[in-house]
Formats: structure tokens, sequence, C-alpha cells
């Protein structure tokens, strides 16, 4: 009997109730309350499932992304090799290619990205050093393989996760905290704004683009060829029309392959032990403030737009100057459908909204540029 009684005593301790601190649980509340929005409320689950779901992974079992010089076997939590793909740029990269491969860059219009600056500085005045500002400030512009990316680059992988989680619970909220902020700073009568039609987009403009935009931007900021790079390969995939087979791939398969490791090792990352504290409550608040500062200035940008133009402009389109596409974009058409149902702005939205990738891009160049990365 003693031989039965130490086995469950040995069982009953592996189990992970006798491992857990509270500040496990408190993570696994938080793991299961993303889980619950993004199933039951629909903020960007394809981000959120994976993310809520590494998030509750590691609160139970930590070792799971534990490095091989801290394991007990020499190999490593699987995890791990997941988030070591982040750390090198490869993730954020590949969904760049992506992304690149499903967006209509036709729409494209102008994107301000003044305001990460200005979080970037607020940042420091928070206790943040100089390149942790920098990558903190990138949450503003609702992009999270570019605020991975860009955490990795300036070597603060410790912030990587509650910045990962920061940009990308942002992203999923847009529709919650974009609108108030655009009502805001917009008149009924500014919102219902008509847009003329689109001109038509030929296929030579199309197919330039993507080599144009490669040409300056990584010439000027050859730090964003990573990121900038493979956004335009994957548009040529695209706009090309001779290679189908690699445009579906990178924008189906490949892209979600990548989303699944990508979101369940940023989740991972949010262990109890380097998520509750002080850092990464900053971190998020800086995030949600940058957030809305884009959006602010985007519409302002809008408005200012809309007053050179004698009111051709709907102010409401510079919201989407935020890289969460296509989210951003159909927020504009819902606020505008609001005050006018026959209002149609997507297509509109969706120019600043994909300038907004770019922009963000060039912006983690720029803070890369400032310290010699």
């Amino acid at each position: 009997m003693s031989y039965v009684g130490e086995t469950l005593s040995n069982l009953l301790h592996q189990t992970a109730f006798f491992n857990l601190s509270v500040g496990n649980y408190v993570m696994i509340a938080v793991a299961c309350v993303f889980l619950f929005l993004a199933i039951k409320k629909g903020f960007e689950p394809l981000l959120l499932v994976p993310i809520a779901f590494g998030m509750l992974l590691v609160n139970i079992y930590p070792d799971i992304i534990v490095s091989p010089e801290h394991s007990s076997n020499g190999v490593g939590g699987l995890l791990y090799y997941f988030y070591t793909l982040d750390e090198w740029s490869i993730l954020p990269s590949l969904i760049f290619l992506g992304v690149g491969a499903m967006t209509d860059f036709g729409p494209l219009i102008a994107n301000p990205i003044s305001f990460l600056l200005g979080a970037y500085f607020l940042a420091i005045l928070l206790g943040f050093n100089d390149k942790a500002a920098a990558a903190v400030s990138i949450i503003g512009g609702a992009d999270g393989p570019t605020s991975i990316f860009l955490a990795g680059k300036l070597g603060q992988t410790g912030l990587m996760g509650p910045i990962a989680v920061a940009a990308y619970s942002y992203m999923a909220l847009v529709p919650i905290i974009q609108p108030p902020i655009m009502k805001l700073f917009t008149t009924k009568k500014e919102r219902a704004i008509k847009m003329q039609n689109l001109r038509p987009v030929s296929k030579l403009e199309r197919i330039l683009f993507p080599v144009v935009v490669t040409i300056v931007v990584c010439t000027l900021l050859p730090t964003t060829a990573p990121l900038v790079g493979m956004l335009m390969l994957g548009n040529l995939f695209r706009e090309s029309g001779v290679v189908r087979q690699l445009q579906e791939t990178a924008s189906n398969a490949l892209m979600y392959i990548v989303v699944i490791l990508l979101g369940t090792s940023v989740g991972a990352s949010t262990s109890a032990e380097s998520f509750l504290n002080m850092s990464t409550i900053k971190i998020v608040i800086l995030g949600l403030i940058a957030f809305m500062v884009g959006t602010a200035a985007g519409v302002l940008f809008g408005k200012l737009l809309c007053f050179f133009t004698k009111g051709k402009i709907n102010p409401l389109i510079g919201s989407a100057g935020v890289s969460a596409v296509p989210m951003a974009a159909r927020v504009s058409q819902k606020v505008g459908a609001e005050e006018d149902p026959t209002n149609f702005l997507l297509m509109h939205a969706m120019g600043p909204n994909v300038a907004g990738v770019i922009g963000t891009a060039v912006a983690a160049g720029c803070f890369m540029a400032i310290f010699g990365i």
C-alpha cells in the first residue's frame, strides 16, 4: 500500500496545481478572456486564438518555451524554437510576404507616421531606455510583425512578448477604440462626404509599384529590406499574373502556417514572471496612447486634405492609416455608413490603410538607422 500511496502522491505532485503561482492563474484568466473575444466577439480570431492559446500553454507548462541551456534534457521546449524564429525576424518577414500577396495597393494614397515619434519621447519620460522606447512606440502603428521585428533588431527581446501582445490586441480592438476618436474629431457633415470613384490603375502601374518602392525605400533605408522587400515581393507575385501558384501559397498556406507559429510563440512569451510587472503595464498604456494618437493624427490629416480639396476627401479615411489591414478600413466604412448608408468609403480607406503598413516599416527602419543597426 505504501508503494501505491507513494506513486499516487508523486503523480499528484507532478500536476500543474502544485507548481502554478497566483500570477499564472491570472494569465490563464487573461488567455480565456482573449479566447472569448476572438471566438465569441470575432475580434481578429486568426491572431488572438493562437496568441491566447500560447499564453494558456506557457502558464500551465512553463517549460514549453524553455531554452536548451535551462532544460533538463538539453533540448528545449517546442515553442522555444518558434520564438527563436521571431527573434531572428524570420516569421515577421514571412508575414509581410503573405500580406503583400493578399493586398491590392491600387487605392494607395498616403499615410502620416509622425505620431510614432511622439510616443517615443513619452516612453523615454516613463523610464525606458532609448532602444526600448523605440520598440514600444512602434505599437502605435498597430502592426504586430513590425513591432516584433523592431524589438528583435534593437535587442529588446525581453520586451518582445508584452510589445507583441499589446500590438496585436490593439489591432483586434480597432472596432472599439477608433470610432469614438473618429467621431470626436469630425463633424456629421464631414463624415457624410461622398468621395469620387477611384481612377482605374493600369497593370503596368501595379507591376512597377512594388519594384519602385523596393528600390527607393530599401536604398534609402536598407534595414527595411526584410519587411518592405518581402511585402513588395508578395505584391509582385499578385500583380505580375505569371506566378499564380506562388501568390496563392504565400497568401494562403504559408501565411496561415506562419500565423500559427508566430501567434503561439508570442503568446508563450507571456509567462506570469515576464508579463505581470510594471514595465508591461507601461507598455500596454503607451501602446494604447500611441494607437489613439495615431488614429487622431490620421483623422486630422484627413481634415487637412478635406480643406485643401474643398470637401472632396472624407476625413474618416485618415483613421485607416494604421497598419491593421483591412480592419481599420472597414471601420472607416462602418462609421461613414452610419451617417449615410449609401456612402462607400472602403476602397478609399484601403489606400491609407496599406500605406500604413509601408509607413510603419519605414518608421522602424528610421529607428534602426538612428541607432546604427
